[in-house]
């Protein structure tokens, strides 16, 4: 299974820039639909595509391995 680190991600960039990172302001920045970065946040199993994955790799300036790994069931 793929599991997606956003929530990790959102606390750590909040925590480097010494302010509160919302749901919201990632979905302003990167055009992608709230209620689709919320799925991937909150959602056991969800499935994206490589738009959205690059889009996040871009925002948080970081690799794909730090968006998403791979745990076996």
């Amino acid at each position: 299974m793929i599991r997606f680190r956003l929530k990790e991600l959102i606390a750590d960039k909040g925590f480097q820039e010494g302010r509160r990172v919302t749901i919201d302001e990632v979905a302003k920045e990167t055009g992608i639909h709230r209620t689709t970065l919320s799925k991937i946040a909150n959602q056991k199993g969800y499935r994206t595509n490589t738009e959205v994955l690059d889009k996040l790799c871009t925002f948080f300036r970081v690799e794909i391995g730090d968006v998403a790994q791979y745990i076996e069931d």
